[in-house]
């Protein structure tokens, strides 16, 4: 599977590296060697709202080569939600098995259309901001449904990486990783629809 991790000037970094960093173990494993993944973006480099600034290794791929498109949320989500560039772009990824946000991410995809008719979840801050784009607010740390998982603010992204892993590798794997990366914390409140 091809993974789009795709970021924007006003991203939030944690929302972001803390998904990579647990997705990325996947390369470890025998059944998830074949993994690749591609750092995103409209532009060559990014900025964070403090002003860190990555370059990406993708800009403005085409997005129907993804199984999996991750998009973390950020202050940036704001006005780019009205961004009809960015919102036409993602909107490309419509087949992808797995349309995942974190944070404010879902404000992008609900701009986008993916959260129509779906329950999803956000920052808490964020909830009023994304009632216009989905069924229903699920004041949740995770909500799937169907193809679309969303998650709430900035930790839930290791959370998050941890529950998608689970779709790919073992139960003893995942607690492996959890084990290498210090991270002790149980999983809370997962809504699935």
């Amino acid at each position: 599977m091809k993974i789009a991790f795709i970021l924007f000037d006003g991203v939030t970094f944690l929302d972001f590296v803390g998904f990579y960093d647990v997705i990325t173990r996947l390369k470890y494993y025998e059944s998830t060697k074949e993994f690749s993944w591609d750092i995103c973006a409209l532009q060559e480099e990014v900025t964070d709202e403090l002003g860190m600034t990555i370059k990406v290794n993708q800009v403005k791929p085409d997005l129907t080569q993804y199984g999996l498109i991750f998009i973390p949320g950020g202050l940036g989500t704001r006005a780019l939600r009205f961004d009809e560039s960015f919102t036409a772009w993602i909107k490309e990824a419509q087949q992808a098995a797995y349309i995942v946000s974190v944070c404010t991410g879902s404000l992008l995809l609900g701009a986008a259309g993916y959260l129509t008719n779906k329950n999803a979840t956000t920052h808490p801050y964020a909830y009023d901001l994304l009632e216009p784009y989905c069924k229903e607010v699920i004041r949740s740390r995770i909500v799937r449904d169907g193809n679309v998982i969303t998650a709430g603010g900035v930790a839930t992204s290791i959370d998050l990486g941890l529950y998608i892993i689970g779709f790919f590798l073992e139960e003893h794997e995942v607690k492996s990783i959890k084990k290498q990366m210090d991270y002790p914390y149980e999983m809370e409140s997962i809504a699935i629809y």
